[in-house]
């Protein structure tokens, strides 16, 4: 009987995984995958495990396993996609020659105590960088199975179907990856005491769809290209001690599903943009120093577009001002004219024109004269009548 999977996932299981394991992968089983993910085993991974060089996923999460990640891992399983340990009780800081796993699409350690700071060499999972089918693990599967052994085309596929399937945290939520693994690419680094900065080299893996480096003592600031990451689903930096202003190209990540950035020390204004503004206050919360939407705090810069409106007011009272003064010195400058032009018109024409001048005394005269006779007699009539009553 050969052996190429093994599964004892989510089962009572528990006490230290024997050396003599290892036998597991001797010459004529070649290994691909090992599930022990939530059981109760102890003590630190055998080392005879080195010798399973056909591995593509080593998952033993949720378990209470210690010590330090063994080095070997990265130098004698070069065909390893998943690497899951998360949930145990692992120490220590992340070793560089994890960075040797150039296949490398999934990497969880999350929830343990490794310390120091994250690698830069990460930036040497290709994988992670490249555009990859959803058939990949069949792709590994054959290319691993045929180095070893002659497999049917039928098995192949048979073997692929069992295989693709593993467990990743993401968006917040713990999900069951099967048919689509193969697009799946994730970093978890979360819940440890890993310090220092996020290291830049990290925003070259460009198919990235998760990336979650929360609840961890980094600090520095957030890398201004992580705007690169196009594809990423999912970002957690939550619960650290980040500074600075949120990267302006964050708001460029146009399939960015999940985003939790509080409890940091963030500042500045959230960038605009629909990407940001879409998702919810407590993605930004714990920030004291950050303001704008979707944050009830505003930004200093908010309360500027007021300051123009203000002026314009200012600017249309006097343009105002300036042209009713314009309006008043047209008024006054048409009534001096109009006099100029109505005194001279007729006492300048009476001035030269003697007939006129004649005619115009001769013609005030009679109506003098007129008027007189009409007074003298309205007040006879009146002074008649009141002889007459008294």
């Amino acid at each position: 009987m050969v052996l190429r999977f093994l599964n004892l996932a989510n089962n009572n299981l528990s006490g230290r995984i024997p050396e003599s394991f290892g036998r597991i992968c001797r010459k004529d089983n070649y290994v691909t995958s090992l599930h022990f993910q939530n059981n109760s085993f102890i003590g630190e991974l055998p080392v005879a495990l080195m010798n399973c060089s056909s591995l593509i996923i080593i998952d033993f999460g949720e378990n209470k396993l210690f010590g330090r990640i063994p080095t070997w891992i990265g130098t004698s399983l070069k065909d390893l996609v998943v690497l899951r340990l998360p949930s145990n009780m692992f120490v220590g800081s992340i070793p560089l020659e994890l960075c040797q796993l150039t296949s490398l699409q999934i990497l969880d350690l999350s929830n343990n105590s490794i310390s120091g700071t994250i690698p830069r060499c990460l930036k040497n999972f290709t994988a992670m960088s490249q555009k990859q089918e959803s058939s990949v693990f069949q792709g590994y599967i054959s290319k691993v199975l045929s180095n070893y052994i002659s497999v049917p085309k039928y098995l192949t596929i048979s073997l692929y179907s069992y295989f693709e399937n593993a467990f990743v945290n993401t968006k917040g939520l713990h999900l069951d990856y099967d048919k689509i693994l193969g697009l799946v690419k994730v970093i978890d680094l979360s819940s440890n005491k890993l310090k220092g900065e996020i290291p830049r080299e990290i925003t070259s893996l460009v198919e990235l769809i998760g990336l979650n480096l929360s609840r961890n003592l980094l600090t520095g600031i957030i890398p201004w290209s992580i705007g690169d990451l196009k594809e990423l689903d999912s970002l957690d930096l939550s619960s650290n001690h980040l500074s600075s202003v949120i990267p302006p190209s964050l708001a460029t990540l146009s399939f960015l599903g999940y985003l939790n950035l509080s409890d940091n020390n963030l500042s500045g204004k959230i960038p605009t943009g629909t990407q940001l503004q879409s998702f919810g206050a407590s993605s930004y919360a714990g920030n004291k120093d950050l303001c704008g939407l979707p944050l009830m705090k505003k930004c200093l810069g908010d309360e500027t577009p007021q300051g123009p409106q203000i002026g314009n007011t200012h600017r249309e009272g006097n343009i105002q001002e300036h042209t009713n003064s314009h309006e008043h010195l047209w008024f006054y400058a048409s009534i001096v004219v109009g006099f100029i032009v109505g005194f001279w018109g007729v006492c300048g024409t009476l001035a030269l024109k003697s007939s006129w001048r004649h005619a115009y005394f001769q013609f005030l005269d009679r109506m003098g004269d007129k008027l007189y006779v009409t007074i003298t007699i309205n007040m006879a009539k009146v002074l008649r009548n009141f002889k007459t009553h008294c």
